[in-house]
């Protein structure tokens, strides 16, 4: 057998082929036939196909939308005819096959719709007692026959028929005979294989009025493509799974042909590594197809979608505008801040350093101004005390307690005590003053002199004395 039925499935839009769902699962079944109804196709340059799908069930399901027979033309997985046991008319689902075929071509048609939705009845009911099954589970017969045709290879032709969701029959044209996938289904092989009229009918299609068919339709559907607006193109950017990148995606929809080409670009240089959605169907009965590109979060290149198709005078080129949908936005400020450092970032980083270099020389050398060295450290035994100096003392001279512990003077910056400060001192790292301070350690702390003129703070030496 040319091709299984269970690695496929019956489609609207796409390939009518069967899934396998098993026999316990016979409402399953039939739900996969009518509302799994779309796959996916792949794009194949010059490959067209016509199908035609048959479906019965043994009895009435209380579904919206399905029946207990129906059956539908596909022309490269598009429906272009209907028929259903409800409604009991051929009814055409393409404005070209209303457009192109007599009114007669849908009479004719109706009454072979009519018949085959009998055969397929009888059928199903003589399966269902040559197996034993009872009537009241749901059982689902399935038949699709058509061709398939691609430049440089043999046509493609298929007869086979599914039961409850699985290989019942299928016709080998190269050897012109039935073929049953399994021993069960021998019987009715051999009672097909003895009725000469069924092959030489299935032959016959096969062979000459499939690709006929096939032809014409294609005709009728390529005079209506190049009537159709040009696809809908667009190009964006969304956020990427890895932080540093974004997704950039190329999307066209609503066009007929499936082998409508698309790429993607940079500097007009095809990308290679692409990642494809694949051609989709939409509801209406068009196409749709996206592909994307990672790229680089801060990347400025120049980047633009490419579609053509046959049918189309000129290519489409949409351009990437730069933006990304689902991006976090920056506020004015952050923008303006961005901008600004992005065209004066250098400038502004070479004034830092220049500012900073500054402000250290300038603290160096306001620091060696006059007689000050580098600290000296207290040494160990001795402790701060501060003494302070009233008019009626003399300079340099001692407390009454002065002789029991260590003693600290209050030495101005000319090496004479400090008569004017009543305030709290506040020690901080110190430096030597030699005029006043020979042979001791002393440190500088600030303080704060009351002034006509308001509060002045100045560094005065305090002397530290070592019993």
């Amino acid at each position: 057998m040319k091709e299984r039925c269970k690695h496929q499935k019956i489609t609207i839009n796409s390939h009518m082929a069967f899934k396998q769902c098993g026999r316990v699962a016979k409402l399953f079944a039939l739900l996969c036939v009518f509302l799994l109804y779309r796959t996916l196709p792949s794009i194949q340059a010059e490959k067209h196909s016509l199908y035609y799908i048959y479906t019965g069930l043994s009895k009435p399901v209380d579904l919206p939308g399905i029946y207990e027979f129906t059956a539908m033309g596909l022309l490269d997985d598009r429906q272009i005819d209907y028929y259903n046991s409800e409604e009991q008319k051929k009814i055409p689902k393409q404005t070209w096959m209303k457009e192109k075929l007599p009114e007669d071509y849908w009479e004719e048609d109706t009454q072979f719709r009519k018949s085959k939705e009998q055969w397929i009845r009888k059928n199903i009911f003589s399966l269902m007692k040559c197996m034993k099954q009872n009537e009241s589970d749901l059982h689902v017969l399935q038949w699709r026959h058509g061709c398939e045709v691609e430049q440089g290879y043999e046509p493609k032709r298929i007869n086979e028929y599914c039961y409850d969701g699985e290989d019942f029959l299928s016709y080998d044209y190269q050897e012109a005979q039935w073929v049953a996938p399994v021993d069960t289904n021998l019987i009715s092989k051999w009672k097909w294989e003895n009725v000469p009229i069924l092959k030489q009918h299935t032959a016959d299609y096969l062979k000459m009025e499939c690709e006929v068919w096939l032809k014409r339709f294609r005709e009728y559907a390529d005079e209506e493509l190049r009537k159709a607006s040009l696809p809908d193109v667009h190009m964006f950017a969304r956020k990427s799974r890895n932080e540093t990148q974004l997704k950039l995606i190329c999307m066209a929809s609503s066009f007929y042909a499936k082998d409508m080409m698309m790429t993607i670009r940079k500097y007009r240089t095809p990308l290679p590594e692409i990642t494809s959605t694949e051609i989709r169907p939409n509801p209406d009965g068009t196409f749709q197809i996206q592909k994307s590109v990672e790229i680089s979060e801060d990347e400025k290149a120049e980047y633009d979608c490419f579609v053509t198709h046959k049918s189309m005078e000129e290519p489409i080129i949409k351009k990437w505008d730069g933006k990304c949908l689902d991006c976090p936005t920056d506020t004015f400020i952050v923008m303006i801040g961005k901008w600004i450092f992005w065209r004066f970032g250098g400038f502004l980083l070479l004034a830092i350093v220049v500012l900073m270099v500054y402000f250290i020389m300038k603290k160096r050398l306001n620091g060696s101004t006059g007689p000050i060295y580098t600290m000296a450290p207290q040494t160990p035994g001795t402790s701060l005390s501060l003494n302070e100096q009233t008019p009626d003392q003399d300079t340099g001279s001692e407390t009454p307690d002065s002789s029991d512990t260590n003693s600290v003077e209050l030495i101005s910056p000319q090496g004479e005590a400090s008569s004017d400060d009543k305030s709290i001192v506040f020690p901080i790292q110190g430096r030597c003053w030699p005029n006043g301070c020979p042979k001791q350690d002393c440190i500088v702390v600030p303080t704060f002199h009351k002034h006509y003129d308001g509060m002045k703070t100045s560094n005065i030496v305090v002397k530290i004395e070592t019993i």
